[in-house]
């Protein structure tokens, strides 16, 4: 008789600024987690307080908030992964005080943008990288505006004749909890608002990462949660409709969360909202300049912009199913 598998422990996760948009979903995910055992929440403005009462879809989270200095993660024994989802330049701290404390190897993913151009971290764009990410203790999560760029534009780089142009328009919880005129529905009523059209952080970390340059121009809309993505693209040589479909049906047809959408239509907002895969097409070919390519994608910036693909790093890097703790939760179109 064969002997049953031996079941690979849970690892233990601990959850650093666990206060903002993207922290939530976290908690979310990880609270239906089967292979996770959260072990903390640390959040100085919620601190005392039960992680239940405070994020909704969370009942079966029985922690409660707690304030944790970069000391008191350096001197916990009990972690095998530790999530930073903290404002820019705040990670250091922590990464300094776990090399230092009694756990050195813990994985750790970075939520902000601190170490994704560091060479020393793996860039976490899960379909671009998932070989590197298998047993990886140093994870950069991209940004969200940066992974529904990447996922349009990687399949097309030895095709490009010039910089792609990406036109985005991000839900207002994109820009955080911290009140400012990007999160401020009175300011967004009726309007668009472009912001920083030049040398954003995103666009040198796409630029970086896939090796081209491209041009950002982010907006921010008033809808709550999304990202549009519009791309402008010069190709070296002609082509059309169904070459273009052809290419992204090959590259993305074993990726489980990228769906491709029908014929022409672009995707919308509205359909990817609360839903953990990004959508690409609306691809449209110039009749004039068949060179001239626009592609179009969509993805949940709290989901698959960050914390379903945090999730999926992570899942990678332990040693489990990409898709677990996912995929019972993956809503359908159906």
């Amino acid at each position: 008789m064969a002997r049953p598998e031996k079941r690979r422990p849970n690892a233990r996760v601990a959850l650093i600024g666990a206060r903002g948009y993207v922290g939530a979903e976290l908690i979310r995910l990880l609270a239906h987690h089967p292979s996770f055992d959260h072990v903390c929440a640390s959040s100085r403005t919620h601190a005392g307080k039960p992680v239940r009462k405070i994020v909704s879809n969370a009942d079966s989270c029985s922690l409660v908030f707690e304030d944790l200095s970069p000391a008191d993660v350096c001197n916990r024994d009990d972690l095998d992964v530790l999530i930073l989802a903290l404002p820019n330049g705040l990670a250091a701290e922590y990464v300094s005080a776990v090399k230092a404390g009694p756990r050195p190897g813990v994985i750790i993913i970075d939520m902000s943008a601190d170490y994704r151009f560091d060479d020393g971290w793996v860039y976490g764009q899960t379909e671009a990288y998932r070989q590197q990410l298998r047993n990886a203790k140093r994870i950069s999560n991209p940004g969200c505006y940066a992974t529904i760029m990447q996922l349009i534009i990687r399949p097309l780089v030895s095709l490009l004749a010039e910089p792609p142009f990406c036109f985005g328009v991000s839900g207002y919880s994109g820009a955080g909890t911290t009140p400012s005129p990007k999160n401020d529905p009175e300011q967004l009523r009726d309007n668009l608002m472009p912001y920083a059209l030049t040398d954003h952080i995103h666009e040198r970390e796409v630029s970086r990462h896939l090796g081209v340059p491209v041009r950002f121009m982010p907006h921010v809309a008033p809808f709550f949660r999304g990202i549009s993505m519009t791309v402008g693209i010069s190709l070296h040589e002609p082509t059309d409709v169904a070459t273009i479909a052809a290419l992204y049906a090959h590259a993305y047809a074993n990726e489980p969360l990228i769906r491709l959408t029908a014929g022409e239509h672009p995707p919308l907002v509205r359909d990817n909202a609360m839903k953990h895969h990004a959508a690409i097409g609306g691809w449209s070919v110039s009749a004039a300049d068949p060179q001239q390519l626009t592609v179009v994608g969509t993805l949940d910036n709290l989901l698959k912009g960050a914390a379903t693909q945090a999730i999926q790093n992570i899942n990678i890097a332990c040693g489990f199913d990409e898709l677990e703790g996912i995929e019972p939760w993956l809503t359908t179109d159906t």
